[in-house]
């Protein structure tokens, strides 16, 4: 029994959901949340610590002071903007006219007021405060928009104030106009404001030209030697390391927001763990049933997302190159599937793209994806060691050329690949890593129970122990093993089955016949049968005890357990029929206890394990046959199939009944071949002439 299968064997059921919950909890915790930037440096002083490279792309930042004076300066350009209010105009003149006509002021009054009134209005208003503020900006000019929101300029001095524009009108009054009566009119309650401060235009084009001026004077490349040990750290090196440590807090966070941070990091990284959940609920129940398929699963994510973690904490973010994602998907596609596959190495690599700098997260999500591929489509099985060394040379071959194709597209510089060509190297190493996956493959199988394609064609050798001495002790059923082996390999490849796994399954089905071998018919001599004497009860029993014994005999000799269910199915829940038939018919009238007669099961569950009952009964069935032509062995054949579908012995396999057509037809087609009658050969006549009358002159 494989360890994890001890750790597992308890009777606490725990809930499927809450290993995904600890999965989400544990990547969390373990997520880099504070940058850590553990330089300490002072301008006009030597750097303290050994070479430091640019470990990704940055920006160098200008200093605060810089870029205060630069946008100082380019906002001397700056003018505001103005609206005229053409309803104030009209509505001053229109209650000047109203209240001076009421209080019967002289003709040449009214006329000259509002004459200037319409003169001060259409050269513009403005507030004392506005009129300040434009000249505290030393602008000589401002915007004005016009009636089709056009802006003209204006000179800041052709506006008046309201106190100009009274004292305009009073200063300009002709000499029939007396002032005293000028002034007795209150023209202050009909000078108001119509040019207006537009905020919006104001503040738009505002922004619009500080955004010209540039937070930064370079940009620092991946790989750039920064600062070395002894030297100088002058301004502009100071400038750089301030970018540097500045980056990297903004990447990984800073303790003035670790709770939004980590707020934000969970909400990621559950989207990502209950997506793989939903898919394995919907599209694998099985595995998702599977607590051990399930643990093998999560620890690849947690396992493979906190390297990412610890990589990310060191700040040589470029050294997750080195971490083999392949390996999950490798490793899941050899136990499991390659849709699965592929499913959980999509969750790794974005979980894990959560924790280096933005401007790489693109290009790691897309080698880490493209490798991921071409593990999976490079193995479709392991049989052999070199498959796993073609594959990860496969992969290193894709991280190369998807690199270099990455930076070509999106820099458009050939040099950069000459500056990052450490990338390569990490690459090679890489490459190293994923080609020992076959050593975690032979642990997966010990700790899990799992079985992979080189450890069923070992386990297919007929060399081995168990099965040489099934040959020994039960030379029949050895044979009738091997006749089985070869009927559901031919079957499974028609039909798309796993032929490894059944041709292994078939060669160790019936290993438990080895306890009491002289009771089952292939290993009888002619003229013995030891169920004489037996009652039908008792035979059935002995008969049907080859399959516990043969679980029994598996787990002693440490089979894996997709071995083990084929020793389980392989009669499913059916009965021992010839002994069930006999015994009914001797006892007509007697109510039968089937399960006397009943093998423990359970019912075969996958298209292997159905193809195994199926070819170990035609094939079994097929020896007691005296006429070996087709047309017998197909009504055989047919006939015993037939009867396991309506005995419902096949209904919890995913197999069609077109599966289960083509593998009657290959089951008759071998059965001809191997049942066929060979011809005799002749003997010499000369040669039996020359021996007869030799006899004939000794006698």
């Amino acid at each position: 029994m494989a360890q994890i299968d001890k750790i597992l064997d308890s009777r606490i059921k725990i809930p499927t959901p809450l290993f995904f919950i600890a999965t989400i909890l544990i990547i969390t915790y373990f997520l880099p949340r504070e940058g850590k930037y553990e330089y300490v440096y002072a301008e006009n002083r030597p750097w303290q610590y050994g070479l430091l490279t640019a470990p990704f792309n940055f920006h160098v930042h200008k200093s605060e002071d810089q870029v205060n004076q630069e946008k100082d300066s380019i906002l001397q350009t700056y003018q505001p903007y103005y609206k005229t209010d053409k309803d104030v105009s009209k509505k001053a003149v229109s209650q000047f006219a109203k209240d001076a006509n009421a209080k019967s002021i002289p003709y040449e009054y009214i006329s000259y007021v509002s004459r200037k009134l319409a003169e001060v209005y259409k050269a513009g208003i403005v507030s004392a405060e506005d009129y300040e503020k434009v000249q505290n900006l030393k602008k000589k000019q401002l915007h004005l928009l016009d009636d089709n929101n056009i802006a003209g300029m204006r000179h800041v001095a052709s506006f008046y104030t309201p106190r100009q524009a009274y004292d305009k009108i009073v200063d300009d009054a002709p000499g029939n106009v007396d002032t005293n009566t000028l002034l007795s009119l209150n023209l202050n309650d009909y000078l108001n404001v119509n040019i207006v401060f537009d905020e919006k235009r104001s503040n738009s084009f505002k922004d619009d030209l500080l955004k010209q001026v540039s937070l930064y004077e370079g940009e620092v490349q991946s790989g750039e030697k920064i600062i070395d040990r002894g030297e100088i750290v002058d301004f502009h090196t100071k400038n750089i390391l301030d970018s540097y440590k500045r980056e990297i807090e903004s990447k990984v966070g800073t303790k003035s927001k670790p709770g939004w941070l980590i707020l934000g990091e969970f909400v990621m990284i559950t989207l990502f763990v209950m997506s793989l959940m939903l898919y394995l609920k919907f599209y694998r129940p099985r595995e998702y049933e599977n607590r051990k398929d399930i643990i093998f699963i999560l620890l690849l994510v947690l396992v493979f997302t906190i390297i990412a973690a610890k990589v990310a904490d060191s700040k040589m973010f470029s050294l997750v190159y080195l971490v083999p994602f392949a390996i999950p998907a490798i490793l899941i596609r050899t136990f499991i599937d390659s849709r699965t596959a592929m499913t959980v190495h999509t969750v790794i690599v974005v979980i894990s793209a959560l924790m280096i700098p933005v401007g790489q997260m693109a290009q790691f999500i897309v080698l880490q994806i493209l490798a991921g591929y071409v593990s999976i489509f490079s193995l479709r099985n392991l049989s052999e060691r070199s498959q796993l060394v073609y594959c990860s040379l496969f992969i290193l071959i894709t991280y190369i050329v998807a690199y270099t194709g990455w930076v070509l597209g999106t820099e458009g510089d050939i040099g950069l690949i000459k500056e990052n060509a450490r990338l390569y190297v990490y690459f090679c190493i890489n490459f190293v890593f994923v080609s020992f996956a076959y050593l975690l493959v032979y642990m997966c199988e010990r700790v899990f129970g799992f079985i992979s394609e080189v450890s069923m064609i070992e386990l297919s050798n007929t060399n081995r122990p168990l099965l040489q001495q099934l040959s020994e002790i039960a030379p029949g059923t050895f044979q009738h093993s091997m006749q089985v082996s070869t009927l559901v390999v031919s079957a499974a490849h028609r039909i798309g089955a796993n032929a490894t796994l059944v041709r292994t399954g078939a060669l160790y089905h019936d290993i438990g016949k080895m306890v009491n071998p002289i009771f089952f018919t292939e290993n009888q001599s002619e003229g013995m049968n030891p169920h004489a004497g037996l009652t039908e009860k008792e035979s059935a029993r002995i008969i049907i005890d080859h399959v516990e014994e043969g679980i029994k005999i598996a787990k002693k000799n440490n089979l894996p357990q997709q071995i083990i269910d084929f020793i389980e199915t392989h009669h499913g829940k059916g009965k021992a029929k010839y002994f069930y038939n006999s015994y009914i018919n001797k006892h007509p009238d007697e109510e039968v206890d089937e399960a006397d007669f009943t093998y423990p099961g359970p019912n075969p569950f996958s298209k292997e394990t159905a193809l195994l009952m199926m070819a170990d009964t035609v094939e079994a069935a097929s020896r007691s046959l005296k006429d070996n032509s087709k047309e017998a062995i197909s009504e055989l054949v047919n006939r015993l199939i037939d009867s396991q579908v309506a005995d419902g012995l096949l209904k919890n396999a995913p197999i069609t009944f077109k599966d289960i057509e083509q593998s009657k037809e290959v089951f008759i087609e071998k059965l001809v071949s191997m049942r066929h009658l060979r011809v005799a050969y002749p003997e010499l006549k000369k040669a039996q002439e020359d021996l007869n009358n030799t006899q004939n002159t000794e006698g």
